[in-house]
């Protein structure tokens, strides 16, 4: 909130959407790193958190970082992890990057 003293009702709107804005992208990186990490421990997946982050990562990884059909497919042993991994992990990244741009572009 410090940022935000001495701005005007505008700018502090502004400031305010930004501050919004990159929560939910850096929420995105984190359910998909959360979720590549609930593979890769091979976590219950009858378990309902488990199941919610899984799904909201697959919801957030918007089929270009998908497990199943995304950047890199691996084959093999272990593929399934890999996959996770690589590619979760790959769109976490591009989440926390394209957030810091809308962030950076958004605030006054």
């Amino acid at each position: 909130m410090a940022r935000m003293k001495g701005l005007t009702g505008g700018a502090r709107a502004r400031a305010q959407v930004a501050t919004v804005l990159w929560t939910l992208f850096a929420l995105a990186a984190i359910f998909l790193a959360v979720g590549a990490l609930c593979i890769a421990l091979d976590a219950n997946r009858d378990n309902g958190l488990v199941t919610f982050v899984l799904d909201v990562a697959d919801a957030v990884d918007l089929g270009i970082f998908s497990r199943d059909n995304g950047i890199k497919q691996f084959e093999g042993g272990n593929a399934d992890t890999k996959n996770a991994l690589f590619n979760w992990g790959l769109g976490a990244v591009a989440w926390l990057v394209v957030g810091r741009v809308v962030e950076r572009v958004v605030r006054p």
